[in-house]
């Protein structure tokens, strides 16, 4: 097991990952954004490899503007973590959330935020597990304003 940094040898295996964690999105799409990546300096992705195929990412950026519970900024941003089905509960991602960290300090943020859907029990729970607290919780809403 080896947690790559991302670069353009495994950008493409990143799109496929994202798709994956969110499959409402086409890997056409998810690959041009996972080449942007690679030309920001306030973003980057942690993906892990076994033997030949990419199994899990972590994707992060820095933020300047307002993150809830957040003291400080830039703030560093949890935006995506994923690890195929059969390689969760092995501690995989725990792992991706120390590098996580350790990314977070070196680009001189204190804090480490994220967020997830308010009915992925799953999700809360493993970031409660990883150490984070939970800040607020929210239902959002849109209305779609007709024309005329």
């Amino acid at each position: 097991m080896q947690i790559k940094e991302l670069t353009s040898e495994n950008v493409e295996a990143l799109a496929h990952l994202f798709v994956e964690l969110w499959p409402e999105c086409t890997f056409e799409t998810e690959f041009e954004y996972c080449k942007q990546i690679l030309s920001k300096e306030d973003q980057t992705a942690f993906l892990i490899k076994q033997k030949d195929e990419y199994i899990a990412f972590a994707y992060l950026s820095l933020r300047n503007d307002f993150v809830e519970g957040a003291t400080s900024y830039p703030i560093a941003y949890l935006e995506g973590i994923y690890v195929k089905e059969s390689y969760r509960n092995t501690g995989l991602a725990s792992k991706l959330i120390q590098r996580a960290e350790q990314w977070a300090k070196e680009s001189g943020s204190s804090q480490l935020a994220s967020d997830v859907e308010i009915d992925n029990e799953q999700s809360i729970q493993f970031h409660k597990k990883s150490g984070f607290l939970e800040e607020n919780r929210i239902v959002c809403f849109i209305k779609d304003l007709k024309s005329g």
